[in-house]
């Protein structure tokens, strides 16, 4: 089967977290409602919808989540808004080097996720979006995925659920001890790392 690799998006490929307080602030301008967003973007991960219940009653949830998203590509398509981490692109490049795909699974909006990797100028093979956790593992499995990639506990739990090989980075929330007592089966402190872990990974995997 040909290599696929899966990447997390938010704080893996890239530091959203700019674009991200933006939307949140002006968010709570125009409704009134106190958000802490540099809370908010401190525990970038799970569903939108989740973080939205923190900050909104029940019957206000959807309607603030569907005005966060299109607030969205406004304050995060931006120069300032959406920042590529360090060894990103290289990480994609690798991938490709060795004949696979790059799949890109994230929690994102999955709309928004394209638009953010277009203005970026990120290529990738495969977008789903609106996944956590396990959901990712059932994406991560649908599209034969041998390695996930990603910052957070959840895109471990998404990786082990898939039998995939799960690489954490450090560039998100969670230090190498957490991931790894995750279930973490490497971590790296950031992807310019990845291109030689995954060579190496590559040779073990040929002598099997």
């Amino acid at each position: 089967m040909a290599l696929t690799v899966g990447f997390d998006l938010d704080m893996t490929l890239l530091d959203t977290r700019p674009g991200i307080k933006a939307a949140y602030d002006t968010l709570a301008a125009e409704t009134g409602t106190y958000i802490d967003s540099e809370l908010v973007v401190s525990r970038l991960g799970p569903p939108l919808a989740q973080e939205m219940a923190v900050w909104f009653p029940a019957d206000q949830v959807q309607s603030a989540l569907d005005r966060y998203r299109e607030l969205y590509p406004e304050l995060a398509l931006t120069e300032a808004g959406t920042l590529v981490l360090p060894g990103a692109r290289e990480a994609l490049a690798a991938v490709r080097a060795a004949g696979g795909r790059v799949a890109v699974i994230t929690g994102k909006f999955e709309r928004n996720a394209r638009l953010q990797l277009a203005h970026v100028g990120m290529e990738v093979d495969i977008l789903v979006g609106d996944t956590w956790a396990e959901t990712k593992g059932a994406a991560l499995l649908e599209h034969g995925a041998g390695v996930y990639v990603g910052d957070h506990l959840g895109d471990v739990r998404g990786a082990r659920a898939a039998g995939a090989v799960a690489v954490g980075v450090t560039t998100g929330p969670y230090d190498e001890a957490a991931l790894r007592e995750a279930g973490a089966d490497v971590v790296l402190g950031s992807l310019t790392e990845f291109p030689d872990w995954l060579a190496t990974h590559l040779d073990r995997a040929a002598v099997r």
